[in-house]
């Protein structure tokens, strides 16, 4: 074995934060830039699963999720790829026009509410957009176990697509509209058939989101996988929805009032309780939190029906009882 094949020792899988070092920045297609992010002192980094995502905390003080397009198996880099949106939130501008080869940047470990199922006979994959990434990392986990799946990448151009070139030398399948979706692919079309043991997810931007919600609207939920990176179209401002209600904090037994334009994070926050936020959109899950008792109205997008029995998401969640109480 060569000293260049000796494998990196291993981060403390205690840490909460990384610090990682931006080595490498890339035009991956039209503003579109990738980022590989590694260890500073060559450490190898936490393991991270297909579909994981990393908060990262800009200099400007904005934090943002990044989905992890790298092979799972590789522990020396992350990569995440970022479009500039230039009538977002401020955060993917930032990075562009911060973030460069040499910086370091604060990282949370990775986290995955994106998990491919197991023990199912096939796998569709649907990228919208820089929804691309996700899956990325997806068909090179689903590559080494050998799994069926199909990969199809819906974008303007080639020009537009990033990663294109890896991926279609991998079989992925491009679906390219001009700028109209009616030129692109047929999704109600592809997703008609629900077969047995067939999973479904997709990522991409709003309007791709909701024409895949629609073309999924008679599939098992259990089967149906998806991840927004925004706040659906036509979604109802959750703080609108109920009226105000009190939070007890179960480990010292504090009782605090959410009103009724107010987040439970924010009362939190009033209080002097702080809990780590991130999209504040339940997004993300950083700030989800066990609850022990009381009735949630879930407002999410990331949590499954197994997570909801014990936990909610402090940016969104509301209650429908008159308290709640968190596991806190």
């Amino acid at each position: 074995m060569t000293a260049t094949d000796v494998a990196p020792p291993v981060a403390s899988p205690g840490r909460e934060q990384l610090t990682l070092l931006v080595r490498q920045v890339r035009l991956e297609a039209t503003g579109i830039h990738s980022y590989e992010l590694v260890d500073p002192d060559g450490v190898a980094l936490p393991a991270a699963s297909a579909g994981s995502h990393i908060d990262v905390h800009l200099p400007n003080g904005i934090v943002r999720q990044y989905s992890l397009a790298n092979d799972p198996a590789e522990r020396h880099h992350y990569v995440i790829a970022v479009l500039r949106e230039e009538r977002g939130r401020g955060g993917s501008r930032a990075v562009h026009e911060t973030l460069h080869v040499g910086d370091r940047v604060q990282a949370s470990m990775p986290r995955n509410t994106f998990r491919l199922a197991r023990g199912v006979r096939r796998h569709i994959l649907i990228a919208g957009g820089i929804g691309i990434t996700p899956f990325k990392a997806m068909h090179h986990e689903l590559a080494t176990a050998n799994q069926t799946y199909e990969l199809h990448y819906c974008a303007k151009s080639k020009d537009h697509a990033a990663f294109a070139d890896d991926l279609e030398a991998a079989g992925a399948r491009f679906h390219f509209d001009g700028g109209d979706p009616r030129n692109g692919l047929d999704i109600a079309g592809l997703l008609r058939e629900c077969a047995d043991g067939t999973h479904v997810y997709f990522c991409g931007p709003p309007g791709f989101m909701a024409a895949c919600a629609a073309a999924t609207a008679h599939w098992p939920k259990e089967r149906v996988h998806s991840e927004y990176f925004a706040v659906p179209i036509a979604t109802t401002d959750p703080s609108a929805v109920l009226g105000g209600f009190t939070v007890e904090i179960a480990s010292t037994g504090m009782r605090l009032s959410v009103r009724p334009d107010q987040s439970i994070v924010d009362a939190l926050s009033e209080n002097g309780v702080a809990v780590e936020t991130s999209c504040v959109s339940g997004l993300c899950g950083t700030c989800k939190v066990g609850y022990l008792a009381g009735t949630v109205e879930h407002r999410d997008f990331i949590l499954d029906d197994s997570e909801r029995d014990s936990f909610l998401t402090t940016c969104v969640s509301r209650a429908s009882s008159p308290s709640l109480t968190l596991d806190l």
